[in-house]
């Protein structure tokens, strides 16, 4: 088991050189600092707890700084355990990158949903509405609330409320590509939360073993490079015979010249 925490910034999508898209969530991962070490002993489970997003000491206050200040690291806005992990591979302060992730491996991603304010029941629960005919008066309500005994709302009622805002995990996500020069995790499919929202990637808990074939993607960096290589080369050539061509203007001049001398 392994996690690193992450910035969710958008969607966008990636080409095979089979030509096949697959659309993929950008994830932007700084630096990540192990803030503190759990052990069975002392805390009754292990984990590790990490943190990322640099904040200034204005937005921090005394208890959180103190905290980071025992990992020599500056005040961190995003906190998180993971659980599962060989705590004697860690140690206070250490910093984690995208590297301990690889193209192929199979992860979940957790992060708070957007939320939508208060709805009514049809939006929140997917809930049929009733007829929509002028004489029904009966159109978008919650509908029977219960029988009539015991005489009360029975617990777990699907009414209206508040939606969204919570946290959710999204399972079995591919790792399409690990960006190192960017520190950007692409991850096939959509994970929960808005953009510039924190997420936490982990090793997939139902296939933890499992692994699939990295895609062949198409580097455009690299077509675009070639295209520059080739497009300097034929300018080169047109200075080279506009050179030549120069040369033989120069000469049949001189030529002109000496025979009209003579």
């Amino acid at each position: 088991m392994k996690g690193i925490l992450g910035k969710k910034i958008g969607m966008t999508q990636v080409f095979t050189k089979e030509g096949k898209l697959i659309p993929v969530t950008a994830i932007e991962v700084e630096p990540n600092v192990v803030t503190q070490i759990k052990t069975v002993e002392k805390d009754g489970y292990d984990a590790i707890q990490l943190a990322t997003g640099t904040t200034t000491e204005k937005r921090s206050n005394k208890p959180k700084m103190g905290h980071t200040a025992k990992a020599n690291t500056s005040p961190k806005r995003f906190l998180k355990e993971i659980r599962g992990v060989d705590v004697k591979e860690y140690t206070l302060g250490q910093t984690i990158g995208v590297d301990i992730f690889n193209p192929g491996e199979i992860v979940d991603v957790s992060g708070t949903s957007k939320g939508k304010g208060f709805q009514g029941a049809i939006k929140r629960h997917n809930q049929s509405r009733g007829p929509m005919g002028h004489g029904s008066q009966y159109h978008r309500g919650v509908g029977s609330l219960g029988t009539m005994r015991p005489m009360h709302v029975l617990k777990g009622k699907k009414m209206a409320g508040q939606m969204g805002n919570v946290t959710r995990t999204v399972q079995n996500l591919e790792i399409v590509s690990v960006d190192l020069e960017n520190s950007v995790i692409l991850v096939k499919g959509n994970v929960p939360g808005p953009k510039k929202a924190f997420v936490t990637i982990r090793t997939a808990v139902k296939n933890s073993d499992k692994t699939v074939e990295a895609a062949d993607l198409i580097t455009y960096a690299t077509d675009t490079e070639e295209k520059e290589v080739v497009e300097d080369a034929q300018v080169n050539e047109e200075v080279v015979e506009e050179v030549e061509e120069t040369k033989e203007a120069d000469n049949t001049d001189t030529e002109e010249s000496s025979q009209e001398q003579e």
